[in-house]
């Protein structure tokens, strides 16, 4: 278990946010598997500000999910202020506050706003104090290895969030110019970890329960942030948990139980999101949760051709009744 303020995880196995991926359906199906704390997708401050619709929206949170991270990302310490004295310290729904200080996305970054900040460590600064400042709730800070290979600056934005009063950082293991390319740089995650007080969550590269544990034991780090590894698996954080508890992992999961879940998250989105948004997003969900599947390709091919909730879970019962006639 790990503590972010004065806020208890009853795992330090962790969901990113993630940009269309992470939302509440999805958010409340990982925290079903133990994911120890969920995180919003990223939610603008320059939105929140104006009321965009499509921003509120993205704060849609089921309590039952807490504790839940409500991810913000700007650039302008006045409005990131303002937006947490006016609204976000009126919310019960979240429970920890994080700022996104990683994202490499090119219309997020032109903005000067996501990983763009590491290129400016003042900014960065003043923004962490005055929301931290500002904030009822722990603050967290979500950043990277560097902007670039010549300019690796983890060390002095980690120092910078913890002199501002942040209850925890994220550190993602690449550079802004990777994106998610290349071998994410675990030393640095440990590097980070030996020169904090405050907990240190690392993230990168972790697509398998061993590989949580692998990077608890390798960088000392508190907790570990799962991304593209929960893609269609959100198994990763059962069986996490009970690696860490020192527990064997139960055999891989069946590609019943997988379609099974696929099925129960159709019919949660639909329930959230009008049908054919939801039919739209669960395509992409539908072939994390298939791949390597027998048949893979055509169920991929037949599932993006539905329109319906009502033929989407109908191709999902005859695959399930083909895998158990073969079995």
């Amino acid at each position: 278990m790990m503590k972010i303020g004065n806020i208890e995880l009853k795992s330090n196995v962790i969901l990113a946010p993630m940009a269309g991926i992470t939302d509440k359906t999805y958010r409340t199906i990982c925290k079903k598997f133990g994911a120890g704390l969920v995180c919003t997708e990223m939610i603008s401050a320059k939105g929140l500000l104006y009321n965009d619709k499509k921003t509120h929206t993205l704060m849609d949170i089921d309590t039952g999910d807490t504790p839940v991270s409500l991810q913000i990302f700007g650039s302008d310490p006045d409005i990131m202020e303002k937006i947490v004295i006016e609204k976000l310290n009126k919310m019960d729904t979240f429970q920890i506050l994080d700022i996104n200080m990683g994202c490499p996305a090119p219309k997020i970054v032109k903005n000067g706003d996501g990983s763009a900040l590491m290129k400016n460590p003042k900014l960065a600064g003043e923004i962490m104090k005055r929301v931290k400042a500002a904030s009822t709730k722990p603050v967290t800070v979500k950043f990277r290895k560097g902007w670039n290979d010549e300019s690796i600056n983890f060390l002095e934005i980690g120092k910078i969030a913890q002199d501002a009063g942040i209850d925890a950082v994220t550190l993602h293991g690449r550079t802004r110019e990777q994106f998610y390319s290349g071998k994410a740089d675990w030393d640095s995650i440990r590097k980070l970890k030996e020169n904090m007080d405050i907990p240190v969550i690392g993230n990168g590269d972790i697509f398998t329960p061993k590989d949580v544990l692998d990077m608890i034991e390798y960088t000392g780090c508190d907790g570990v942030m799962i991304g593209r590894g929960a893609f269609g698996n959100p198994w990763i954080f059962r069986d996490s948990n009970e690696l860490l508890k020192g527990n064997e992992i139960e055999e891989a999961i069946s590609h019943e139980e997988k379609l099974r879940q696929l099925s129960e998250h159709v019919e949660m989105l639909v329930r959230e999101k009008p049908e054919r948004v939801a039919l739209m997003q669960m395509r992409k969900h539908a072939g994390w949760y298939i791949k390597g599947l027998r048949g893979a390709a055509e169920m991929r091919g037949s599932f993006n051709k539905v329109k319906t909730r009502d033929e989407m879970i109908e191709l999902i019962n005859e695959y399930i009744e083909k895998i158990n006639k073969n079995s």
